[in-house]
């Protein structure tokens, strides 16, 4: 007696289709799993034999042999629990094996029979829509997560008992016995700025220019750090930059959703990211959660926080070897995670934003506060080596904030995110229709060719970036980041063409580094 069911596990981000095969013969009573499998992969024959007596299905004594296709991609952190046991149920006559043949199977089994939530739901998903496949049972916590992908069923069953009648029922009858789980795309989209009320850019006194920054910052998904004293308000500004991001459009958000499906951490009520992530790292974090990696690969927080905000606070704190580790994703927008069995590829397009102060005390250049030496200054910046400044586009200082900025009667409630996230989806609006037809999304991301393209200058403006080139030694990275700062300046402003004006704010956004990192040369 033999039986086929289809299922599905993931690589890295991208997901496969496997076929479970069991043979239930006659012979000496025995349990063997074979298709190039790791040790954890293979307890689930334990699972599966105690689940399915717990469900009530009494399995013949009978030479059972499970294969696992194709075989040449090792399954490791697979889970194949419910396929196995539906197969088996199949083979011996249980379940008739025509119900199977346009049906996916997934989900863990624990060992009373209870159907348990499984990663990376969404690209499998995906993957059974595109080989044709018309259903999917899966674990009811992944039902709506499975549910975002249109055109395919979608089924999810509590435990094995739910699974096994669903598929023994009648055709007419199925949808009956479980409905298929039903997720309104729009709906979820419907408020993308319900942001926690506490946390608002009118909470921040004083410090216009920082969050001038942070406006350029957020409407070309710039790069951007930011640098001052203790109580400067840094902090509170990066924490605040997803209030005024433009909202995840419904194809950035699957790119997300895909992400976190595979790390687990899309809730059972979630079905997909619809807001724009912000992930914080603490400086003691190793290099593969930060990266990714592991025996198992997983997303590390640089693909977390894809479309989304990573925050380095005290960034000087952090190793320059993990800081380092940041360059080839900050250029290339993904990261590559070699093993021995294979090349992992996870995007990693977020925008950088680092805080810190300017020296190990905080307080530098106030030398009456400052007692930090120059090589103390500049063992502390040689952290965050030039190539990672070459490739932050806006850097601001946030000075210590004045007394007249915090008294309640002299104190002037500043701009609300509401506010100035309109600014930000105007400039947003504007980029759309200049990138329309390509695969652009923000200012930020032009190659060199496409700003020649889209960011020509008059003589006038060519005249002036040509001397500062000059003047202040930069390089082509830097010269071409300053023309993409002075294109989002210009949408900001609704200035069809780069005038001078947003070169010069541009440039200056170059300069405020600097002022600290010139140290580094004394």
């Amino acid at each position: 007696m033999f039986s086929s069911v289809t299922s599905g596990a993931v690589g890295g981000i991208s997901s496969y289709l496997m076929q479970v095969e069991v043979d239930v013969s006659d012979g000496l009573p025995s349990f063997n799993m074979i298709g190039f499998m790791s040790s954890e992969v293979k307890e689930a024959g334990q699972r599966v034999k105690v689940a399915l007596k717990n469900a009530g299905c009494r399995i013949p004594a009978a030479r059972i042999t499970i294969n696992l296709s194709p075989v040449d991609i090792r399954k490791t952190g697979v889970v194949i629990d419910v396929p196995v046991a539906i197969g088996i149920m199949a083979a011996v006559g249980l379940i008739d094996n025509k119900t199977l043949e346009d049906v996916v199977v997934l989900g863990e089994l624990g060992l009373d029979g209870e159907v348990k939530p499984v990663k990376g739901i969404l690209p499998i998903v995906t993957k059974a829509r595109e080989m044709g496949y018309q259903k999917v049972i899966l674990p009811k916590s992944n039902a709506r997560e499975g549910a975002v992908v249109s055109g395919i069923k979608v089924i999810g069953v509590s435990s094995l008992q739910e699974a096994a009648l669903y598929l023994q029922a009648d055709d007419q009858e199925k949808d009956i016995l479980i409905p298929p789980t039903i997720v309104d795309v729009d709906k979820l989209f419907e408020d993308t700025s319900g942001y926690d009320n506490d946390v608002d850019f009118s909470d921040i006194s004083g410090q216009s220019g920082v969050k001038r920054a942070a406006e350029i910052a957020a409407a070309g998904f710039h790069h951007l750090m930011l640098i001052g004293p203790p109580g400067a308000g840094k902090s509170m500004v990066a924490k605040r930059i997803p209030t005024i991001l433009p909202p995840l459009s419904l194809e950035e958000s699957l790119e997300v959703s895909t992400i976190y499906s595979v790390s687990g951490m899309l809730g059972e009520e979630e079905a997909l990211i619809t807001k724009r992530p912000f992930m914080s790292a603490h400086h003691l974090v190793t290099e593969t959660a930060l990266i990714g990696g592991g025996v198992v690969p997983r997303p590390g927080l640089i693909s977390l926080a894809h479309r989304g905000v990573l925050f380095l606070d005290e960034m000087p704190e952090f190793s320059r070897a993990k800081l380092d580790m940041l360059r080839q994703p900050l250029e290339d927008r993904n990261v590559h995670i070699v093993r021995a069995r294979g090349t992992y590829t996870y995007p990693a397009n977020f925008q950088l934003v680092g805080a810190l102060n300017p020296c190990p005390c905080g307080y530098y250049p106030d030398r009456n506060k400052c007692k930090c030496s120059p090589s103390e200054i500049r063992r502390y910046l040689g952290h965050i080596s030039g190539p990672i400044l070459d490739r932050v586009d806006i850097c601001v200082e946030a000075p210590r904030v004045d007394i007249s900025d915090l008294t309640i009667k002299s104190r002037s409630v500043g701009e609300s995110s509401k506010a100035i996230r309109e600014r930000v989806l105007r400039a947003r609006r504007i980029q759309e229709e200049r990138f329309k037809g390509t695969d652009i999304k923000f200012n930020s991301e032009m190659s060199p060719k496409d700003i020649e393209k889209f960011c020509p200058l008059s003589p006038r403006e060519e005249a002036y970036l040509e001397n500062l080139f000059t003047s202040m030694e930069l390089s082509a990275r830097a010269y071409h980041k300053i023309l993409r700062v002075a294109r989002t300046i210009a949408d900001i402003d609704g200035s069809e063409k780069i005038m001078q004006i947003h070169l010069m704010e541009a440039v200056g956004y170059r300069i405020t580094d600097g002022k600290y990192y010139s140290q580094m040369e004394e």
